[in-house]
């Protein structure tokens, strides 16, 4: 049986790539040889990725102006997104998160506690809970979901954490430790 459904796989693949092959060939014949004279003298601007709303990967995400200065997390509620800032001048290792329901006020905080796993407020297993601030009566902190997940909170619920993938959990619970900075901006 497997002899058969090797066959029907490199059939349906060759059709496949002759079929594309066509298509190309259709599409390469009935394209105009010169761009029209307009096109040609005025070029259409490129989307960039920030107008398209979208970052592009391979650029780093510029640290934003009055952010702190010296090794530090910074944290944009507006744009949902952390820096970590180390010395040595590299450049910082920037992420998105899931802000909570409840955000600090700007300024600057001292991580003060950290734990390993807990449940969240919302009933939710999470992991490398780094609390840095009180708001409304509610801890705020970083943490990663153990299920990977970074949905919208409820709004309906008073929540502190500011969530962000597992990976990234990794990357701030190495990075803030005890006493470590963290910067809240707009």
């Amino acid at each position: 049986m497997a002899r058969s459904s090797s066959g029907i796989v490199a059939g349906l693949t060759a059709a496949a790539i002759a079929a594309v092959g066509f298509l190309g060939y259709q599409a390469s014949a009935t394209a105009p040889a010169h761009p029209p004279q307009a096109a040609a003298q005025e070029p259409a601007p490129a989307a960039s990725p920030a107008a398209a709303g979208k970052q592009d990967p391979a650029k780093p995400v510029p640290l934003p102006e009055g952010s702190g200065s010296g090794v530090r997390v910074v944290y944009s509620v507006g744009q949902k997104r952390v820096w970590l800032v180390a010395d040595g001048g590299q450049p910082p290792k920037s992420f998105t998160v899931m802000p909570s329901t409840v955000h600090p006020k700007p300024g600057t905080y001292i991580v003060g506690s950290r734990s390993g796993a807990v449940t969240g407020s919302d009933g939710v297993p999470i992991e490398h809970v780094v609390r840095f601030a009180t708001a409304e009566g509610v801890a705020v902190g970083f943490s990663a979901r153990v299920d990977g997940a970074t949905p919208e909170p409820d709004p309906n619920k008073k929540t502190g954490g500011i969530r962000m993938t597992r990976a990234d959990g990794d990357a701030m619970w190495a990075f803030a430790t005890i006493n470590s900075k963290v910067v809240v901006i707009p």
